[in-house]
C-alpha cells in the first residue's frame, strides 16, 4: 500500500545555519560539544557538533550518556552532527552505548529491509512518496521508546525526516476533540491479501498461521480469516499517553496517519471502491464509527503547524524520543540511504 501523502503545511523550517543553544542551566554541562538549535524560538532538534576534530560520538556517548538522555527528555531529539568515525558499522554500537541493544520490527506496516543485527533500512517506498507524521508502532501494544536514524548516503535532494514534538501538538489540539477522542479511542482496522498493502506473513514475519493468532491474542488484536489466504485485525487504542519519565502528556498514535481520508480524492475513491471492510489500513473511533473529515483535518494541521525539516549529511545521526517526537519522509531524488534502529520496549497500560 502506498502510505498517505503528506501535504503542504502554513510552516515548514528547514534546519540550515543552526544558531548557539541557551541549555537550561539545569541540564549538565556538556564541554565536547557545541549545542545549537535549529532556528531561533525552535527547541527540536537539538544539535550537537564536536569542538574538536577526532571526537568519536561512540567516545561521547560512552563518557556522557547520562548528560545527553537528560538532554533527549527535555527536548525530545538529538541531531549529531560532524563526528568522526560516523558509520553503519558504529551506529549500532552507538545505539548500545545510550540505550541498549535494538529491538526486532515486528507487526510490521511498511517493508523494510535488515542491514545489520536489527538495524535495517527506514521505509522502503519509493522516493517520490511522503510519509506523514507518525509516532513509530503507536499502534502496537508494545513499542520503541527511543529510534534512531542514521545517514548513510546524503540525499540527491530533498528527503529531509520532518519531526514534530508530540506534547505541542496535543496542545494545538483544541479540548473538544481531545476529549472526544480520548473518550471514544480509536481503532485500527488491516486487511491483508487484497491487492494493496503487507501480507500477513511479511507483517508478522511468520508462515504459521498459529502464531499469528498468539500475537493477536496477546497484543488485544481480534482477527479473522476469509477466503484465499486473507486475514482482517481490529485494534483498539488510546490516542495519548504520558511519558513514563517526564510524565508530560503526548499525542501519540496513527490516528491521522492510517485514515484513508489522508489520500488525494482520486485515490481515495478508487480504494473506497473496493470496500471498506478491504481497506489495508484505515482508522474509526474505537466503537467503529467514521472520524469526521473535519476531526482528521483538524489533527494533520496540528502535526504540520510543528513541522520541523531536518535536511540530511553524510554521518548524521538524529536520536529521538519516540513518545515525544513524531517523524515522517519527504519525497527525494535519489541516492539516498538512512538506517533505523528502535531500543528500550514499553508496553500500554492496560
Amino acid at each position: 500500500m502506498s502510505e498517505p501523502q503528506g501535504h503542504h503545511g502554513p510552516r515548514k523550517l528547514h534546519l540550515t545555519d543552526p544558531v548557539p543553544a541557551e541549555v537550561s542551566s539545569e541540564l549538565p554541562d556538556l564541554p565536547p560539544v557545541a549545542e545549537k538549535w535549529a532556528a531561533p524560538g525552535h527547541e527540536l532538534p537539538l544539535v550537537l557538533e564536536p569542538r574538536s576534530a577526532d571526537l568519536s560520538l561512540v567516545e561521547l556517548a560512552t563518557e556522557y550518556r547520562a548528560e545527553l538522555r537528560q538532554r533527549l527528555l527535555q527536548y525530545g531529539g538529538i541531531l549529531f552532527r560532524g563526528f568522526s568515525h560516523s558509520t553503519p558499522e558504529t551506529f549500532r554500537t552507538l545505539i548500545t552505548a545510550l540505550s541498549g541493544d535494538p529491538l526486532e520490527y515486528i507487526e510490521r506496516t511498511s517493508p523494510r529491509h535488515e542491514v545489520g543485527d536489527k538495524v535495517y533500512t527506514s521505509t522502503d517506498y519509493p522516493a517520490g512518496q511522503e510519509i506523514f507524521l507518525h509516532n513509530e508502532q503507536s499502534y502496537n501494544s508494545t513499542w520503541p521508546q527511543l529510534i534512531f536514524f542514521h545517514c548513510v548516503t546524503e540525499p540527491g535532494s530533498g528527503g529531509g525526516t520532518p519531526i514534530a514534538d508530540c506534547r505541542k501538538i496535543f496542545q494545538r489540539i483544541s479540548e473538544k476533540t481531545r476529549r472526544k477522542l480520548q473518550e471514544r479511542n480509536y481503532s485500527y482496522v488491516r486487511h491483508f491479501g487484497g491487492p494493496l498493502g503487507l501480507g500477513w506473513r511479511e507483517a508478522f514475519q511468520t508462515e504459521d498461521r498459529s502464531e499469528v493468532e498468539e500475537y493477536c491474542r496477546s497484543n488485544a488484536i481480534s482477527f479473522s480469516w476469509g477466503e484465499k489466504d486473507e486475514l482482517s485485525t481490529r485494534q483498539i487504542r488510546t490516542v495519548s499517553a504520558r511519558h513514563p519519565v517526564t510524565g508530560d502528556e503526548t499525542w501519540f498514535n496513527h490516528l491521522v496517519f492510517f485514515n484513508v481520508q489522508m489520500f488525494d480524492p482520486s485515490a481515495r475513491k478508487a480504494m473506497l471502491s473496493m470496500g471498506k471492510d478491504r481497506l489495508p489500513n484505515n482508522t474509526y473511533y474505537g466503537d467503529g464509527e467514521d472520524i469526521e473529515p473535519e476531526i482528521v483535518e483538524e489533527l494533520r494541521a496540528a502535526y504540520l503547524a510543528e513541522k520541523v525539516v531536518v535536511p540530511w549529511r553524510e554521518g548524521d545521526i538524529l536520536m529521538l524520543d519516540n513518545m515525544l517526537v513524531a517523524h515522517g519522509r519527504e519525497s527525494f531524488k535519489p541516492p539516498r540511504q538512512i538506517i533505523v534502529g528502535m531500543t528500550e520496549p514499553l508496553a500500554a497500560k492496560s
